[in-house]
C-alpha cells in the first residue's frame, strides 16, 4: 500500500529519461522519435548516448506518428514523444490509423500532459487526451502518479512492447509507491484502503487524494485511494469493488471529464445492479481552463486535497 512519502517531489520526465537511456543501453531496439523537442521531452541525453537512434522529424507531428508506426513494423520499439496536446491533437488519425488500427507497438509519450505548461494557456493544456484516447480500441492508456511508476511503465513498454500512450509529467509530484512496485496491466494500484468512499485518482492527482484522505481520517472519515495508473484497459473490477465496499465514489483528473476517467468509472457504476449502485462526483476540466501557474489551475478547479476532501464530504452527505 503507498502512502506519501516524505521526500522532495520530482519531474516525471527526469525518470523517463534516466529510464530510457538504461533499457536502450541493453535492447538496440528501443529508438526515439520526436518533433523537435529533444529538449522539453528530456532527450538530450540520450541523443547525445545514442546519436544514430533519435529520428527529429521536426514540428510534423502527423509524421512523427507515421514514422514511429514503419519503425515498429519492422521490429524496433518506437518511443515516440512530444508534448501531450500536440502528439494527440494533431497527430489522432494518425494514432487511431498507423497505431491503434494496425496495431503497431508504438510507445506514444505525451510530455507535460495535463495544466503543465499553465502559463502557456490552453493552446498548450493537454486535457483532451483521455477523452480522444479511450474512443480508440486496443491502446493502452498509462497515467504513472510518480517517478517508480514512470519508471516500471517503461519497463513494461519494452518487456511486453504495445500500442501504448503513456502521460509523462512536467509538474513535480512527491512519491507515492515503491521502486519495488509492479504495474499490472489493466490494474488500478491500491494506494489507501478505506471502507466510507472511495477515490480514484489519475497521475498528479494520486498524491492530492492522499492528502485528502489524510485530513478526512483525522475527521472520523477512511477513504480508499486507488490510483488509476491505467485508464485502457479500465479495471472494471476494482470499480465494482469500490460501489460494493464503500458508500461513495470521488474520481479526480487533471482532465476534461467529458469522456475522462470519471466518465469511464460512472459507466461502470451505472451498469452495476441497482442495489449496488453509489452516488459519484467527477473532478476535473469542464472548459478551457484559464492562463496560469499549474497550481494555481490545480486549485481553481479544486483539483487539490481542500477540493477533493470537500468532494467527498458533500457526496457522503448526500448534497
Amino acid at each position: 500500500m503507498s502512502t506519501l512519502l516524505d521526500t522532495a517531489p520530482v519531474d516525471n520526465r527526469v525518470a523517463f529519461a534516466e529510464e530510457l537511456i538504461e533499457l536502450a543501453s541493453h535492447d538496440d531496439r528501443i529508438v526515439a522519435v520526436c518533433n523537435d523537442s529533444v529538449g522539453s521531452s528530456n532527450l538530450v541525453a540520450f541523443r547525445e548516448r545514442f546519436p544514430d537512434r533519435l529520428v527529429n522529424v521536426g514540428i510534423a507531428e502527423q509524421n512523427m506518428v507515421g514514422v514511429g508506426a514503419g519503425l515498429a513494423a519492422v521490429g524496433l520499439i518506437p518511443f515516440v514523444c512530444a508534448a501531450g496536446p500536440f502528439l494527440t491533437g494533431r497527430a489522432l488519425e494518425q494514432i487511431k490509423a498507423d497505431v491503434a488500427y494496425s496495431q503497431q507497438n508504438v510507445i506514444l509519450c505525451g510530455m507535460s500532459p495535463g495544466m503543465a505548461y499553465g502559463e502557456l494557456g490552453p493552446t498548450h493544456h493537454s486535457v483532451e487526451d483521455f477523452s480522444w484516447l479511450r474512443a480508440l480500441p486496443g491502446l493502452d492508456i498509462v497515467v504513472p502518479a510518480d517517478a517508480a511508476q514512470t519508471r516500471i511503465a517503461l519497463r513494461q513498454a519494452v518487456a511486453e512492447p504495445r500500442p501504448t500512450y503513456i502521460r509523462i509529467g512536467r509538474h513535480k509530484v512527491p512519491p507515492v509507491s515503491p521502486e519495488t512496485n509492479v504495474l499490472e496491466r489493466g490494474r488500478f494500484a491500491l494506494a489507501r484502503e478505506g471502507s466510507d468512499a472511495t477515490i480514484i485518482a489519475a497521475g498528479t492527482e494520486v498524491s492530492k487524494a492522499l492528502e485528502a484522505a489524510e485530513i478526512l481520517a483525522g475527521r472520523g472519515v477512511s477513504v480508499r485511494v486507488l490510483n488509476a495508473v491505467y485508464i485502457a484497459p479500465l479495471d472494471q473490477q476494482a470499480i465494482a469493488a469500490a460501489a460494493r465496499d464503500t458508500r461513495a465514489i470521488v474520481t479526480a483528473e487533471e482532465a476534461n471529464v467529458a469522456g475522462g476517467l470519471g466518465a469511464a468509472v460512472a459507466a461502470v457504476v451505472a451498469e452495476l445492479p441497482k442495489s449496488q449502485r453509489v452516488p459519484m462526483r467527477i473532478l476535473g476540466l469542464r472548459d478551457f481552463a484559464p492562463t496560469g501557474s499549474t497550481d494555481f489551475l490545480l486549485d481553481h478547479f479544486g483539483l487539490n486535497a481542500a477540493g477533493l476532501v470537500r468532494a467527498v464530504e458533500e457526496v457522503l452527505n448526500g448534497d
